[in-house]
């Protein structure tokens, strides 16, 4: 078992929050440990909002408090009541995260409003010296580092789909295995949209450096896509191919032309980590073997029922080849880019209709 970043940071949040008390000299340095807990998030965006939605939040609800403990005092109902009504408002202003730390907020002060305004400002300084000392954590210790954690598992999912779509023709994987693999490679990519929405959640300042992040936002929602359709295939296959009986030859040329498609996916990210030999092609499939697949099932002399659930497996293996190709494009232009080579080399299709431009002028020279 290892111990990740967040919880790492979390423990010493608290440690922090609670030294920190003390040397201030807090009645209750544990409260500031309670918000430290709360407060700390899996990006430093978020982290800053939480932080913005606390202090919100909490001065709202203590603002409540000390009015409602005016005018109803302290009774277990008050409390109940003005819990209730904090509740609606954050839910009102769109802050539900912050409902919890919130309630504690509201809770100990009226409980400490009883005992004079001194142990209320006590209260209220712990809950900020927590939101503080969590945040300087987040930002200070082992930031974030959201492109790292992406690749790594965008490298693990093309792994776990590789093996799931050369096996899903072939039934080469038991089926306790098989369902095991899958459920595992949907997790990755729900983490991998997690990761995603977080690495596009941060802010950057610079205009060049935006630029740049941009384009690569969308390298990475191409990774993303391309493992999607590549699932996608997967449960085609699982749910089409084994319903009914083809064709001998029609399953060999299919298990060649998935067995393609997942050699073009991994050396796709070899030539994104710069693995690849200079002036090294990814190794494509042929345009023509999809189209052959398609032919050959319209060509059989199967029901109608068989030719539809192939024609659903063809219809998902072009759509993950699209993705693989889209994908090539856009890693071409990242690194055409990243050398300086952006307005020098023009990208594939910008090279086909220069080409194009040039001969009709040569045709329209040649009639003149």
């Amino acid at each position: 078992m290892t111990i990740g970043a967040r919880v790492f940071k979390t423990g010493l949040a608290v440690a922090v929050a609670l030294w920190a008390g003390e040397w201030l000299g807090l009645d209750s340095p544990l409260l500031a440990a309670i918000t430290a807990i709360f407060t700390i998030q899996p990006s430093i965006y978020r982290s800053w909002m939480q932080v913005l939605d606390q202090l919100q939040s909490n001065v709202l609800g203590v603002a409540i408090a000390l009015v409602a403990f005016w005018v109803l005092g302290s009774t277990p109902i008050s409390v109940g009541l003005v819990c209730i009504l904090v509740i609606l408002l954050c839910l009102k202003l769109k802050i539900e995260d912050t409902i919890g730390l919130t309630l504690v907020a509201v809770v100990v002060v009226m409980e400490a409003r009883s005992q004079g305004w001194p142990v209320a400002l006590d209260r209220l300084a712990g809950l900020l010296l927590g939101i503080s000392s969590a945040f300087l954590v987040n930002v200070a210790i082992m930031p974030p580092r959201h492109r790292g954690r992406f690749m790594r598992l965008v490298q693990e999912g093309q792994g776990l789909l590789s093996r799931l779509l050369r096996t899903s023709v072939s039934n080469e994987l038991k089926e306790s295995v098989f369902r095991e693999e899958q459920e595992k490679l949907e997790s990755i990519l729900k983490k991998l949209d997690e990761y995603y929405r977080m690495f596009a959640e941060e802010r950057v300042w610079l205009r060049r450096s935006r630029i740049r992040r941009s384009k690569l936002l969308i390298v990475y929602k191409e990774m993303l896509l391309t493992l999607r359709r590549g699932e996608s295939l997967v449960e085609a296959v699982e749910e089409q191919y084994w319903a009914v009986s083809s064709e001998a030859s029609w399953n060999e040329a299919a298990d060649r032309h998935i067995e393609a498609l997942c050699g073009y996916h991994e050396q796709l990210l070899w030539k994104w980590e710069g693995k690849m030999k200079p002036g090294a092609a990814s190794a494509a499939p042929s345009l023509e073997d999809g189209v052959l697949l398609t032919e050959r099932i319209t060509a059989s002399a199967a029901d109608a029922v068989t030719r539809s659930r192939l024609l659903v497996i063809t219809s998902s293996m072009f759509a993950y080849e699209d993705r693989l190709r889209r994908l090539d494009r856009l890693i071409d232009h990242w690194q055409l880019r990243e050398r300086g080579d952006d307005d020098e080399t023009p990208t594939v299709p910008a090279r086909e209709k220069r080409e194009r431009e040039r001969a009709k002028e040569g045709e329209g020279a040649a009639k003149g």
